[in-house]
């Protein structure tokens, strides 16, 4: 018996199949957990962050588009989203990343089951860590805490236009990198 993909998961999920959404949650709890830690930093809140977004994916599958990417991008983005809306809600900021922080959460977030996404993963972890550190830096505040560009010159005390220029500079390394999806 083939596993039914993630697509057909979903449509079954938006037609109210809950066996379909527990396979579903089977398969990214982990992944959605990790990411929603990295970017809280608390297990709690993560917990939360992580069965708030399930909750979306219960009642919001009928809205997914496959034509827009893969289901795990997009659970993916749906976690990060409420991450951030409950890092703003509990008016809470992590503290900054160094070069010197493990970054092993990088490597939990693929799950170890998914070759192909994992092969990305990687490959994504890989070209943020050849990033100069000013590089990481600004692209960890943008994605992980969800500051804007003002909001990264104030917190690094640097000109708005050197924040820009990195993070520009540093989006064009990780396009060459990594590759469009």
């Amino acid at each position: 018996m083939t596993k039914p993909d993630d697509k057909e998961l979903v449509r079954q999920v938006a037609g109210g199949d809950e066996n379909a959404f527990l396979m579903l949650y089977d398969r990214y709890a982990a992944q959605v957990h990790a990411l929603t830690l990295r970017i809280l930093s608390d297990p709690m809140l993560a917990e939360e962050a992580t069965q708030d977004t399930f909750l979306k994916l219960w009642s919001r599958a009928r809205l997914y588009l496959a034509e827009r990417g893969p289901v795990p991008v997009w659970l993916l983005t749906i976690a990060r989203r409420t991450a951030l809306d409950r890092l703003r809600l509990e008016s809470r900021r992590p503290t900054l990343s160094t070069a010197d922080d493990p970054d092993d959460l990088w490597r939990v977030i693929p799950d170890s089951k998914t070759t192909g996404e994992e092969s990305r993963w990687r490959a994504l972890y890989m070209a943020v860590q050849s990033l100069t550190p000013d590089h990481r830096q600004v692209i960890e505040l943008a994605y992980y805490q969800g500051l804007s560009q003002s909001e990264i010159a104030e917190t690094l005390g640097w000109p708005l236009g050197t924040v820009k220029t990195r993070m520009r500079a540093a989006m064009e390394q990780l396009r060459r990198v990594w590759g469009q999806p």
